[in-house]
C-alpha cells in the first residue's frame, strides 16, 4: 500500500529538466502520508518519464519491494500502490523471472515479472488485488495507467501546464499547477445531489479519476502523444456470467460455499510482513470478517471499534460483546462530541476533493486509533452492496411492486396527499402505531415516498433513492444535471433489488464506501483490506437467487446464517445502525455556531455556487426542528470547508513556487 505520482514531459531539456525534478519530489511529498516508509523514483529523461514512489512496507520490508521497480529484462518500470493478495499462484505460474532470480518476495517484483512475461493486459486480468498502476513500457514508448475492477484504489490524471500528469491523490497534482483550475459546475451539481463525486469526473475541469477496471494508455509516437482507453474488467460481463451460472444448491450448501470462498479470501488478506488487525463495529459484516480471522490466525486477532455517547449510534457495546465472544484483543476508544468533530477541519485534507459521508468522521478516527497498533486492518465493506442489506432496497421495491403500476395520475394524487401534511405532523400520527411500524415510518420518510412516487420508472426510482437531493439546481446559482452515468450497461432482467445493487456496486459503493475507507486509512499510514470484494465473493454473491439474501423479511439471509456458526444470534439479531455520527443533531447544537458561520448569506453570496436563499430556508428549518435537512446541508457544509482549503492551498503554493 503506497502511494505513485507522475508525469510525461516530451519537451525537458536543459534546466527545465532540473525544476521537472523538483516538481517531482515535490508530488511525492504531499503523499507522504500514504507512504511514510521511503520514497524513490525514475526517470528518463529522454522519453521525459517521470515516476515516483511512497512505500508503505508491508510485504518484503526490504530494499528489494522499493519502488519504481524495473523488471529483470529492463524493459517495465511500475510503481504501484495496492496489493496482489494471489501474488504466490502467480510467482510458482512465472516460476522465475526472464532474467536471473528473484531479487525478494515482494508483490510487486511479482507484479512486473509478470507484466514482462504476460504483457500487461494478460497479466492484470490474473490479478485478484486491489491496485493502481503506473507501468512504463520502455521498448513501446507506452505509459499505461490501470486501476482495480471495484476501485478500491485511485488513480486521478490530466494536462497541467503542458504536461501529462498523474497521482493517487489529487492534492499531488494540484502541487505542479502554477493556478487552480476551474471548478467544474457539474461536478458541483453531482456532489450536492449525492456527496460524492463520480469518476470519471472531478471537481476541477481538466483533471479525471480513472474509473474501475479501466486501463489507459499513453503512447509517445512521431504524431505526438496518443491516449487510448480499454476495459480490463466490466461489472456488466460479470453479473451477465454469474445470472447465467446461478447456484443451485441448497441453503446450506450455498452458506458453506460462502464460507470456503469468505474464508480463502479472509487467509489471503492476512499475509503480511507486518501487524494486521481488524475493524470492528458489531455488525453482521465486520463480525463475520474477525470471526474468520480468529478462526485461522495463529495468533489472537487485534480488533479496534469507536463509541459515542449517543445510545442510537453507538455500537461499541455490541462490538465489545462479539469480541470477547470470539476471543479477540479488542481495543475501544470513546470519544466526545467535542473530540468527534474537532476532526471537521482535517476533513477536505484528507479526503481531497469535495466528499460528505458523515461516516468519513468515524471512519477516519477508527483509522487514526487502529494505527497505533496495526500497519493492516481488514474490514468488512461490501456486504451490504453484495448480500442486500440496505434499507433501500426494501423501500424501493416495495414501492415500485405496490405502486409500480399505477397510472401516473393516481401516483402524482398519492404523493401530494401524503404532502398536505408537514413530516413533524405526520410523526405525531405515527406515534399512535404499534412500535414496528413506527420504526420503519417517519414523517421525513414519508415526504421522500411522495417524491418516489412522482417516478415512472425503476430507474428514476433508483436514481432518486441514491440522492439527497434530486434537484440540486433549485440551490445552486449555476445550475447543471446531476446525472451519474453507469460505467457499464445494466443487465436486463434484473429484479428490483438486485437492480439498485447493481447500480451501488457501480457507483456508490467505489465513489462512496471506498473512497471513505482509503482517504481515511492512507492518512495515517494504514492499509485498509476488504474481503468481502475478492473477485470469487462478488461473482458468487450474484449467482445466489433473491430468496437466499432476503427471506422471512431478513436482509443478508446467507450472511447472518454463516456468522450464526460462529456468533450466538442474540448478538447479531438487531435492527441496522450503521457507521455513523449524528450530524442532525449536532448541527442544532455544538456544530451549530461553526454552521451558521459557514451558511451566512454573506459568505454563500460572495462564494458564488449556492442561492444563499435557498440554502438559508433549509438551515432554519433544520435548526428549528421544522425539517430533517442533515445531509443536504452537510454536502453544502463540506463544499464550503473544501472550497476554504482550496484557497489556502493555492495561496500558499503560489508563495512556495513565486
Amino acid at each position: 500500500m503506497c502511494g505513485l505520482v507522475g508525469f510525461i514531459d516530451s519537451s525537458i531539456q536543459g534546466t527545465s529538466a532540473i525544476e521537472a525534478e523538483h516538481a517531482l519530489r515535490r508530488m511525492n511529498g504531499r503523499l507522504r502520508h500514504r507512504g511514510p516508509d521511503d520514497e524513490g523514483f525514475w526517470i528518463d529523461r529522454q522519453a521525459g518519464v517521470f515516476l515516483g514512489h511512497r512505500r508503505l512496507a508491508i510485504v518484503d520490508l526490504s530494499p528489494h519491494g522499493r519502488q519504481p521497480m524495473v523488471s529483470s529484462c529492463g524493459r517495465w518500470v511500475i510503481a504501484f500502490n495496492g496489493e496482489i493478495y494471489n501474488h504466490r499462484t502467480l510467482r510458482a505460474d512465472l516460476r522465475e523471472p526472464a532474467h536471473g532470480p528473484w531479487r525478494g518476495h515482494s508483490d510487486t517484483e511479482t507484479l512486473v515479472e509478470a507484466i514482462s512475461r504476460w504483457g500487461i493486459g494478460k497479466a492484470l486480468e490474473r490479478c485478484n488485488g486491489m491496485f493502481a498502476i503506473a507501468a512504463w513500457d520502455r521498448s513501446k514508448r507506452q505509459l499505461h495507467l490501470a486501476r482495480d475492477p471495484i476501485g478500491e484504489k485511485p488513480l486521478y490524471f490530466g494536462a497541467i501546464d503542458g504536461r501529462f500528469v498523474f497521482a493517487s491523490e489529487l492534492k499531488a497534482i494540484m502541487s505542479v499547477a502554477s493556478t487552480l483550475p476551474d471548478v467544474d459546475p457539474e461536478a458541483v451539481s453531482q456532489f450536492v445531489s449525492h456527496g460524492f463525486i463520480s469518476a470519471p469526473a472531478t471537481i476541477f475541469r481538466g483533471i479525471s479519476k480513472l474509473s474501475p477496471g479501466m486501463r489507459l494508455t499513453i503512447g509517445l509516437g512521431p504524431r505526438g502523444v496518443e491516449i487510448e482507453e480499454s476495459v480490463l474488467w466490466s461489472a456488466r460481463s460479470m453479473v451477465e456470467g454469474a445470472l447465467a451460472s446461478p447456484f443451485t444448491g441448497s441453503p446450506q450448501d450455498a452458506v458453506s460455499e460462502l464460507e470456503r470462498l469468505l474464508q480463502q479470501a479472509v487467509a489471503l488478506r492476512m499475509e503480511a510482513d507486518v501487524p494486521v488487525g481488524a475493524l470492528l463495529s458489531g455488525g453482521i459484516d465486520s463480525s463475520l470478517v474477525v470471526a474468520l480471522m480468529q478462526a485461522q490466525s495463529v495468533r489472537t486477532v487485534q480488533t479496534f471499534s469507536i463509541g459515542f455517547s449517543e445510545a442510537a449510534y453507538n455500537e461499541a457495546p455490541h462490538a465489545r460483546a462479539v469480541a470477547q465472544h470470539l476471543g479477540t484483543e479488542h481495543h475501544e476508544l470513546y470519544l466526545s462530541p467535542q473530540e468527534a468533530m474537532a476532526v471537521v477541519p482535517d476533513l477536505p485534507r484528507v479526503y481531497d476533493e469535495p466528499f460528505a459521508d458523515p461516516s468519513q468522521i468515524p471512519t477516519l478516527l477508527v483509522s487514526r486509533f487502529a494505527r497505533q497498533s496495526v500497519t493492516v486492518v481488514l474490514s468488512g465493506d461490501g456486504g451490504d452492496e453484495l448480500f442486500l442489506g440496505y434499507d433501500n432496497y426494501r423501500w424501493g421495491a416495495r414501492i415500485w411492486s405496490q405502486f409500480g403500476t399505477l397510472p401516473a395520475p393516481a401516483r402524482r394524487a398519492a404523493s401530494v396527499l401524503i404532502r398536505t401534511l408537514p413530516p413533524s405532523a405526520w410523526d405525531r400520527v405515527l406515534s399512535l402505531l404499534p412500535s414496528k411500524t413506527r420504526r420503519e415510518l417517519s414523517g421525513h420518510r414519508l415526504h421522500r415516498v411522495a417524491d418516489l412516487l412522482k417516478h415512472r420508472t425503476l430507474d428514476d426510482i433508483t436514481a432518486a433513492l441514491a440522492s439527497h437531493c434530486p434537484e440540486p439546481w433549485r440551490f445552486l446559482k449555476e445550475p447543471t444535471g446531476a446525472g451519474i452515468a453507469e460505467r457499464s450497461q445494466r443487465p436486463p432482467g434484473l429484479d428490483p433489488y438486485h437492480h439498485m445493487a447493481f447500480a451501488d456496486l457501480t457507483n456508490y459503493l467505489p465513489e462512496d464506501i471506498l473512497v471513505k475507507v482509503d482517504r481515511a486509512s492512507m492518512s495515517v499510514g494504514l492499509e485498509g483490506r476488504i474481503p468481502l470484494l475478492d473477485p470469487a465473493v462478488v461473482a458468487f454473491a450474484w449467482r445466489l437467487p433473491l430468496s437466499l439474501k432476503i427471506h422471512a423479511g431478513r436482509e443478508k439471509w446467507i450472511m447472518r446464517e454463516l456468522l450464526s456458526r460462529f456468533v450466538p444470534t442474540s448478538l447479531i439479531d438487531r435492527p441496522k445502525q450503521g457507521f455513523a455520527v449524528p450530524v442532525g443533531q449536532w448541527l442544532r447544537g455544538p456544530l451549530r455556531d461553526w454552521a451558521e458561520a459557514m451558511l451566512a448569506p454573506d459568505r454563500l453570496d460572495q462564494d458564488g455556487i449556492f442561492q444563499a436563499s435557498a440554502i438559508r430556508r433549509l438551515w432554519n428549518e433544520h435548526s428549528s426542528g421544522q425539517r430533517n435537512w442533515q445531509h443536504l446541508l452537510w454536502h453544502v457544509l463540506m463544499l464550503q470547508v473544501w472550497l476554504d482549503e482550496a484557497r489556502r492551498s493555492q495561496i500558499a503554493h503560489e508563495e512556495l513556487v513565486g
